[in-house]
């Protein structure tokens, strides 16, 4: 009997804690780890997720392009950029690692590969106010 009690008990913990987090709107979730300020930066990158542009780069934020001809975009230019993509998914496998992590600062290798080429692109990160913010990209292609 307390068996059965305890699975019934486990079941509605796990049901109640599936709801609520489901429950929360994208554009509601906080990013509270380096891992989830990635996840959103790949779904906007690769997937047109737009739902977090505003809270999920710093005021500062830089991206450069290394090329034959280096590019720089402001945080304005990216959002803006990232909002046009809304919706649109890339064919590309993406790979994510966490290269550096320290309380309040972070370096994250992101590589999507696609179908003759490869972009890799390291974010820099930082804290902000309880929330992970990327304030630096420098993308590379191969």
């Amino acid at each position: 009997m307390k068996t059965l009690v305890k699975t019934f008990v486990a079941t509605a913990m796990i049901a109640i804690s599936t709801c609520s987090m489901a429950s929360v709107k994208p554009e509601e979730r906080n990013l509270i780890t380096a891992d989830l300020a990635i996840d959103e930066y790949v779904g906007a990158m690769t997937e047109g997720q737009v739902a977090n542009l505003d809270r999920l780069f710093t005021s500062d934020f830089n991206q450069k392009i290394c090329g034959k001809q280096d590019l720089n975009h402001s945080r304005s230019e990216m959002i803006e950029f990232l909002k046009k993509q809304k919706g649109i998914k890339m064919n590309c496998k993406t790979t994510t690692q966490i290269v550096e992590e320290l309380p309040d600062y972070a370096i994250a290798k992101v590589t999507m590969q696609f179908d003759g080429f490869s972009k890799t692109d390291l974010i820099t990160l930082v804290k902000e106010n309880g929330a992970w913010k990327i304030s630096k990209s420098v993308n590379s292609y191969k």
